[in-house]
């Protein structure tokens, strides 16, 4: 009985149990193992619970207990004695007379005082069949008897009643039918929780101390909530997540049907200058943003953030949970693993990867008879095509489903798929940097028979499947996706998909949990959606669009969804409204454009800065000539912002060294060049009340008219859309594209992917393809060395320069810092 409650508890098309058993299975643990929620008999130890403690909104009275209640008249101030009422029910019946003013007294059939009781109530509730052995005298007169008893009573008139036999009432059908009416009420209250729900979100104190902590010491110092509590407050049902841990949990697509009629909210993205190798903050910003508008305005809003490669983490970048006192908490869980999402990816890659060799080995040491029999082989006495194959041999125009009747010459196109390995562009991957991938050669054992090529390692979050996820709406959607995934051509120059190598369910088997957002919260207990992570530079450097439309919908139309591009507005912004916007079909609000002193002392002809070692003087004191000449740069991008006819707010993310005339000097330029607000942000060292001012400015802005557009049409041939990327947003006079990329772009023209959007791989350092060439370089030819396709993804990337995907560790990585106390099991050195 049990195991079957438990299997009705998880089935979401019944919202109501009734327990229909003899008395003696009711026990305590058949009871209890009904969800409270589902309990339309209201027996069970939290229903009743809640009834004692006069919770009667959030529960449901036993329906036995409501018909005694509706068969009884006005008892306030009587006295009612219930007999052989027992249990759950018993108890109900007694809270529930307590509170409407009865005075209420419980005994047992063989209770010696039970006579003398019986002859002194006004009314008498009898809870079980009355034993043969026990004698019942008259009751008082004119008193109300009523019968609980299941089983019929072996004499009609048995509790003394001879002269008036009306008064003794059965509650048989009556607790039918109010046990009909629990049901009604169950239901109606399922309905009603299945409706955006308004956000009851108890945000958590931050007591800023100087000087800051290290980010690891900040996240420690903070305890978060549950996340099954966060996921409550902002209105997410229990069978919408699932917890991973105390801090994380992933969240069901299904949210997305039940509030498919729900407005959205404002939608803002945060971008950035051309950055420093140290980075400008815009993830410490995003956070600093939600911080703001939920914990100190009272505003519904999301982060949705990418999950950080664990390359950066070890190598050179560290961590990407924010900082300071704007940050993701935990932010070792948030920066390592997190829930398996990029393990996930990279099993996918590198399963479609051994695929492709394993075909192209099968089919150069097997003839077409051969490979037939072990594609379809026979099992069980039966000879059949599985599901993908049917599509396969329907691609191929061959609508048989026989596998007997197939001709040679159609066995011969089925089973072979002909790769060219010199056109093989699927790589596999890893999630470290490891520069010794970069150039391989596998198929070296004896084994693989000679079969030896050329090949290289990417890093796991450039793997198209990376950007398949970050990209995909549903996922029905992100099968299709992965099917279409081109590996390379056949020897008639035809592409060779995922499809054709039969191993698109597998993919989707394998990243079926990684196609759910990953709920987690800031440091002042705000949610944060963290999902998908693809480079800016080599991909296109944004989270994902189910996190950003999931999270749309649950702040509800007057909330916030902040989301962050990689990079600076030239590659992340720019990949972020060509390509996302055109995935997810929305809309942003406003651009939050994040700028630093230091980037632009830089850009305004400041010495190198370098990741690990100490800025020179230039930047630790007062230089208003250089943040001036540098300003430039942060004009230039927004001038990219308003391409896409989108309201800017410029975020001055301050830090301790920069003087009052610098931050003053920044918010001026900005506002002259077009800024609807440039706001200093002190949001790292004061949490999300530094950053109240950037809040109201966003909010403001937000509701200004947009007349957003994209920079291109799609039906634009492939190299004119890469030139006006190259000139209307780099600056660049021209491209020029080697031999290898023209021949490539002819190639993807003629297999009918030309209308594609372009996302172009280029260093995130400088405007130009030249890391050295700071502020706004111009006259410049962009090189096009190759151009590639991401068909599943649904774009074409052309390489400018010499783009590597596989990052190298630098000669002192960050893990010389990471270390695990054996003690206590803590994480120490993340940054």
């Amino acid at each position: 009985i049990v195991s079957e409650i438990l299997r009705l508890n998880e089935d979401p098309n019944v919202q109501g149990l009734a327990l229909d058993l003899p008395e003696s299975l009711c026990s305590s643990k058949v009871l209890n193992a009904v969800k409270p929620e589902k309990d339309v008999d209201g027996l069970s130890s939290v229903n009743l619970g809640r009834l004692v403690h006069g919770d009667v909104c959030d529960c449901l009275v036993p329906p036995t207990v409501c018909a005694v209640m509706e068969l009884l008249e006005d008892i306030g101030g009587k006295k009612v004695l219930l007999v052989g009422t027992q249990g759950a029910e018993g108890a109900a019946l007694q809270s529930v007379l307590q509170r409407r003013g009865a005075a209420v007294l419980s005994c047992h059939w063989g209770a010696p005082q039970l006579q003398s009781e019986l002859r002194h109530a006004d009314a008498v509730v009898f809870g079980s069949t009355k034993p043969h052995d026990v004698p019942v005298s008259c009751t008082k007169p004119g008193a109300t008897i009523i019968n609980c008893a299941r089983d019929p009573l072996p004499e009609k008139h048995s509790y003394g009643q001879q002269n008036n036999p009306a008064a003794e009432k059965t509650v048989g059908s009556l607790a039918v039918a109010m046990r009909m009416q629990n049901m009604v009420k169950n239901m109606e209250r399922w309905i009603q929780s299945q409706q955006y729900r308004k956000w009851d979100l108890h945000s958590l104190k931050l007591q800023p101390v100087s000087p800051v902590p290290s980010d690891i010491e900040i996240s420690r110092a903070q305890s978060p909530k549950a996340v099954d509590v966060l996921a409550k407050e902002i209105g997410l049902l229990t069978d919408e997540i699932e917890i991973y841990g105390q801090t994380k949990a992933k969240v069901r697509l299904s949210l997305l049907e039940r509030l498919k009629d729900q407005p959205d909210g404002k939608y803002v993205l945060v971008a950035g200058i051309t950055p420093t190798p140290l980075g400008e903050g815009k993830s410490t910003v995003t956070v600093g943003l939600v911080q703001a508008l939920t914990a100190h305005l009272n505003i519904n809003s999301f982060a949705c953030l990418r999950q950080p490669s664990q390359g950066p983490t070890f190598g050179v970048k560290g961590g990407a949970a924010g900082g300071g006192y704007a940050q993701v908490i935990p932010m070792e869980e948030f920066n390592l693993h997190l829930t398996g999402d990029i393990h996930a990816i990279t099993a996918a890659n590198n399963l479609l990867a051994a695929a492709i060799d394993a075909r192209i080995l099968h089919e150069n040491t097997q003839s077409d008879k051969s490979l037939y029999t072990r594609l379809v082989p026979v099992v069980n006495g039966v000879r059949a095509f599985s599901a993908i194959q049917l599509a396969r041999l329907r691609r191929l125009g061959i609508n048989k489903t026989d596998p007997k009747t197939l001709t040679e010459e159609e066995i011969s196109k089925f089973v072979r798929l002909d790769i060219d390995p010199s056109t093989i562009t699927w790589q596999r991957v890893v999630d470290t940097n490891d520069r010794f991938l970069r150039r391989i050669t596998v198929g070296q054992a004896n084994t693989e028979k000679g079969f030896v090529r050329q090949a290289q390692f990417d890093i796991a979050v450039a793997s198209e499947i990376m950007a398949i996820l970050a990209l995909t709406t549903s996922l029905q959607d992100m099968k299709e996706r992965l099917g279409r995934m081109v590996v390379a051509n056949d020897k008639k120059g035809q592409p060779v998909t995922a499809e054709d190598l039969g191993v698109t369910g597998a993919l989707a088997v394998l990243m079926k949990d990684a196609i759910k957002p990953t709920l987690m919260q800031t440091l002042e207990g705000t949610p944060v959606f963290v999902h998908a992570g693809p480079f800016a530079n080599i991909a296109h450097g944004n989270s994902s669009v189910l996190a950003d439309k999931i999270a749309l919908k649950l702040v509800g139309e007057k909330g916030f969804v902040v989301t962050e591009a990689g990079f600076g507005a030239d590659i992340g912004m720019e990949k972020f409204f060509n390509i996302k916007c055109r995935a997810s079909g929305l809309v942003p609000s406003v651009v939050v454009l994040v700028a630093t002193v230091r980037a632009l002392k830089m850009h305004g002809g400041g010495p190198n800065v370098t990741a690990g070692a100490p800025l020179k003087k230039e930047y630790t004191e007062e230089n208003l000539q250089l943040v001036a000449d540098g300003c430039c740069n942060l004009q230039k991008q927004i001038q990219i912002t308003q391409l896409f006819g989108v309201p800017v707010v410029v975020a001055l993310n301050v830090f301790k060294t920069d003087s009052p005339a610098e931050v003053d000097l920044v918010c001026k330029i900005a506002k002259e060049s077009g800024a609807f607000d440039a706001v200093p942000c002190h949001h790292w060292s004061a949490g999300g009340k530094g950053a109240v001012k950037l809040a109201q400015a966003v909010e403001k802005a937000a509701n200004q008219k947009t007349s957003f557009k994209y920079l291109y049409s799609l039906e634009l041939p492939i190299v004119e859309k890469i030139r006006i990327i190259a000139q209307k947003v780099y600056g660049a006079q021209d491209i020029e594209l080697s031999p290898a990329a023209q021949s490539q772009v002819d190639r993807y023209t003629r297999q009918g992917f030309g209308n594609l959007p372009i996302c172009m791989a280029k260093t995130h350092l400088s405007l130009s393809h030249q890391p050295e060439r700071k502020g706004v370089p111009t006259g410049f030819i962009l090189p096009i060395s190759d151009v590639r396709a991401s068909i599943g993804a649904g774009f074409i990337y052309p390489l400018v320069g010499t783009m590597s995907t596989m990052p190298g560790l630098p000669t002192r990585p960050c893990f010389y810092d990471i270390d695990l106390d054996p003690i206590t099991e803590q994480v120490k050195g993340l940054f």
